[in-house]
């Protein structure tokens, strides 16, 4: 015999802040919303919890099915539950942050999506649901995360110059760095592998490439090193 709850219980859903960075601009990816409520409204991927699922493979379920994406790094955000967030029912969202590279990752709307699209974070269209405090609180944990985890390669591609890696730091954290003291710190670090190979059909002159050593970093940070930018 099925349990019977005293009381009534609230939907639960996945809402994904996804993070790329282009030539200019720290991005966001949104889907133009083709069902009710705001239908025609730009919102955060996302979707109601199946109940046989987790909340990780709920958010990444959303993920695919509303823009394409896959098998990108993804991390629980935040939990919002105020009272009238959706004008539905009493619904409680589980916020995630994905990060990723452009290169390589074709992005698609599903069929509940009329439009998937990525838009400068400094000129957002008027979002659905309470999804602009969603974003603003992901970028501040991006920002945070940024300058003590090295999270930030997740928007880079494999091989990067050093002058992309200072870029993405300056972009997100919306502020200049000095370029010799910026290097000279990432360098220090030894976590970077050079390259025997330099940038290929640049205007400006070719730079050297570098990658991330992750396995490095992991051995590193048991032993107590501490990443901080």
């Amino acid at each position: 015999m099925p349990y019977s709850y005293e009381f009534q219980r609230p939907a639960l859903t996945v809402d994904i802040v996804v993070f790329a960075l282009d030539e200019d601009d720290l991005k966001v990816m949104l889907i133009e919303r083709d069902l009710k409520p705001y239908a025609g409204r730009w919102a955060l991927p996302g979707g109601f919890v199946r109940v046989e699922e987790t909340l990780d493979d709920a958010a990444r379920r959303e993920l695919e099915e509303e823009t394409g994406l896959t098998n990108i790094f993804l991390e629980q955000l935040y939990t919002f539950g105020a009272l009238n967030r959706d004008p539905r029912e009493r619904v409680v969202t589980v916020a995630y942050f994905a990060l990723v590279n452009l290169e390589g990752h074709r992005v698609q709307a599903s069929t509940d999506a009329r439009n998937a699209a990525w838009f400068a974070v400094s000129d957002l269209p008027d979002l659905a649901f309470d999804h602009h405090q969603i974003l603003d609180t992901a970028l501040d944990r991006l920002r945070g995360k940024l300058r003590y985890q090295p999270v930030g390669f997740e928007l880079l591609p494999k091989k990067f110059p050093l002058r992309s890696l200072q870029h993405l730091y300056e972009v997100v954290l919306d502020r200049e760095l000095d370029k010799r003291n910026f290097r000279k710190k990432i360098l220090s670090m030894d976590i970077l592998v050079e390259l025997k190979e330099i940038e290929k059909d640049v205007a400006h002159r070719a730079a050297k490439l570098y990658r991330f050593d992750k396995a490095k970093y992991d051995r590193k940070t048991r032993g107590g090193f501490n990443f901080e930018i």
